[in-house]
């Protein structure tokens, strides 16, 4: 290969990390709650701030509209993507469809280290609660479920989850908490290792739909009281 093209082709690579590292940076932000829900973003300022140039901005800011994280408007720029009551009963019915159907892969079949694993990280999502950092308490919380659905073995599930995390981590923010305590924490995530532990399926199915159900009706009460 040409002095040249290896030049351009470690250019290319060096600029897309950069992208990648404005959008980890935007992403932190908004799970941070430093952009508010419809704020717009200057292009301007966050490449000043972040000390790049502004193409690497925008590109970053395209990938999080792509992940439903940002939206643009013509000759007006981007905007934190700010869900109303339905778009986030839909996600979260989406998100009920692909975890109920994991649940249902392992009831009767859960392989005993998939279950420590999800004790571990239960553990962790703990940790991670009572230290008060909310965004790693999110990660963390997804940590688990992305778990769950890789135990049952399906990668285009799997891929599907990951999908659907960009917008389920701006639903989570769009309210302060989810849970009280680290205690509420635990016994809620306690519940689907007990129900998969059993190994009888309804008790699976009726374990998941009431945890992610209850999650649904608080992020979705709390986004209509406030509007």
């Amino acid at each position: 290969m040409p002095a040249s093209s290896v030049g351009t082709t470690a250019a290319f690579i060096q600029q897309r990390n950069l992208v990648d590292q404005v959008a980890d940076y935007l992403t932190q932000a908004i799970i941070g709650q430093r952009f508010a829900p419809g704020e717009r973003l200057s292009e301007v300022q966050l490449a000043r701030d972040l000390g790049v140039s502004r193409a690497p901005v925008r590109e970053a800011a395209r990938l999080l509209e792509s992940r439903g994280l940002l939206v643009s408007q013509p000759r007006r720029g981007f905007f934190v993507r700010a869900l109303d009551a339905r778009e986030l009963a839909d996600i979260f019915d989406l998100r009920l469809c692909l975890e109920r159907h994991a649940m249902e892969q392992l009831a009767g079949s859960c392989p005993s280290e998939a279950l420590a694993a999800l004790r571990r990280q239960v553990e962790v999502l703990c940790e991670a609660s009572g230290s008060g950092d909310e965004s790693r308490r999110i990660e963390e919380d997804l940590a688990f479920h992305r778990l769950l659905i890789a135990s049952a073995g399906n990668r285009r599930l799997l891929r599907t989850f990951d999908d659907l995390a960009h917008e389920l981590r701006l639903c989570i923010t769009l309210i302060t908490k989810t849970h009280e305590a680290p205690d509420s924490i635990a016994e809620s995530h306690h519940l689907l290792l007990d129900a998969l532990a059993s190994g009888d399926a309804p008790r699976c199915r009726e374990a998941i739909d009431y945890h992610i159900g209850v999650a649904k009706d608080y992020v979705v009460r709390g986004i209509s009281e406030s509007c």
